[in-house]
């Protein structure tokens, strides 16, 4: 993998991450939901470059905030 091009994935990764916080803070369900699911993306970028830097703990991170991310899909649902 080519290593200047997984260093600037944090650049979108903290992009999306800001789009999907804005999104979830939304009063209309279905921008939620969609924050939700832009989290999951967000959560995947952060851990590819985190393996690529062997960011362990930031790969932790994102695996936790990821579980946090679908228990508030589930819990939007209702």
């Amino acid at each position: 993998m080519n290593a200047e091009w997984v260093a600037l994935v944090q650049w979108p990764a903290m992009a999306v991450t800001v789009l999907a916080s804005w999104l979830v803070a939304s009063n209309r369900k279905g921008r939620r939901n969609a924050g939700f699911w832009i989290f999951l993306f967000s959560n995947a970028l952060w851990i590819l470059w985190g393996w690529h830097d062997h960011a362990y703990a930031l790969i932790t991170l994102q695996v936790l905030l990821a579980a946090m991310n679908i228990r508030g899909m589930f819990k939007t649902a209702d």
